[in-house]
């Protein structure tokens, strides 16, 4: 992913909020022309999910409540780049574990995106993992405590995007890559 635009530079962040995951900032820039301008950006740590693929084509999801829409969401496991120095991937088989209880024997990469370039520095990975085991989940906060479970075959994601059941960008995305991949690779086992 590209970093830099030639031209523009930035010059400092002015720190708006301090909060538990994110930081509201004014961030200073100059544009090629010389001009100076000011964005309010939310600076995030980055963000992990994986594609839990099933042998049989299924993936598990999560159902939990989201305070941003105020809404419970269909989607991937996942969780916050919250670990100074952890690798992506470990964070991942971490988010995995202790959200849906589930060990996967491979983690490769399907896609790494920016959620919102308008306003947030956010970089999301999405794995895909296979070679799936139980083990002991380990949910953290309130709304982890109360999710569900839930089991989708990939066949049915696109209906399920159509119809606004899956709407979250990232399991939009991870699911729409599973799909892609299993048509190149076949299903695991």
């Amino acid at each position: 992913m590209t970093d830099a635009a030639p031209g523009f530079r930035h010059v400092r962040d002015q720190a708006i909020h301090e909060g538990h995951v994110i930081r509201l900032v004014t961030s200073h820039h100059t544009a090629p022309d010389g001009s100076a301008f000011t964005r309010e950006v939310v600076r995030h740590p980055g963000a992990v999910s994986v594609v839990p693929l099933h042998d049989d084509g299924t993936v598990t999801l999560v159902r939990q409540y989201r305070a941003a829409v105020d809404a419970e969401m269909l989607e991937l496991p996942a969780g916050k780049r919250d670990v100074t120095g952890e690798d992506p991937a470990r964070t991942a088989e971490r988010e995995l574990e202790e959200e849906v209880g589930l060990r996967a024997a491979r983690l490769e990469l399907l896609v790494e995106f920016v959620n919102s370039v308008g306003f947030s520095d956010e970089r999301s990975l999405v794995y895909l993992g296979v070679g799936l085991d139980e083990v002991a989940q380990d949910r953290q906060g309130i709304e982890e405590q109360h999710m569900t479970i839930e089991r989708v075959h990939l066949d049915d994601v696109p209906a399920m995007i159509a119809t606004g059941e899956l709407v979250d960008a990232k399991t939009v995305l991870g699911l729409t890559m599973a799909r892609q991949w299993v048509g190149e690779h076949g299903l695991p086992g």
